[in-house]
């Protein structure tokens, strides 16, 4: 499996970004795809996470309200549209996949993973 993500950039406090990843290479579509990230100096940590197939979502409670995650099922591309930022969520965010059901937010539950996009959110 293999993932791209872009969409990154610099915003001020209380704008908008959308984060877009392409995943190919997946074998079916019993998959978890989710997006994690990463402060300097700060463990990586889950954002949100969607079931491939059911399209069902999952967030972490620090963006809950604010983010929305989708997939487009054809296109095999997955969406974060991030609403309201805050300084807080100045991050490298990254999309990771991983095979089965369950929506978990373990980073090491997720074997793959696309290199970062970074989002800065001025103050």
């Amino acid at each position: 499996v293999q993932l791209q993500a872009s969409g990154g950039g610099l915003v001020e406090t209380g704008g908008s970004l959308r984060l877009s990843c392409v995943v190919s290479g997946r074998a079916s579509t019993t998959y978890v795809v989710g997006w994690f990230r990463q402060a300097p100096g700060k463990e990586r940590e889950f954002v949100s996470a969607i079931n491939w197939r059911l399209g069902r979502p999952d967030y972490a409670d620090a963006v809950k309200g604010r983010f929305t995650i989708s997939r487009d099922y054809l296109k095999d591309t997955m969406d974060l549209q991030m609403s309201s930022l805050k300084p807080e969520d100045t991050a490298l965010y990254y999309c990771a996949a991983r095979e089965g059901t369950v929506l978990h937010s373990a980073a090491a539950r997720f074997p793959y993973w696309g290199q970062g996009t970074l989002v800065t959110v001025s103050s």
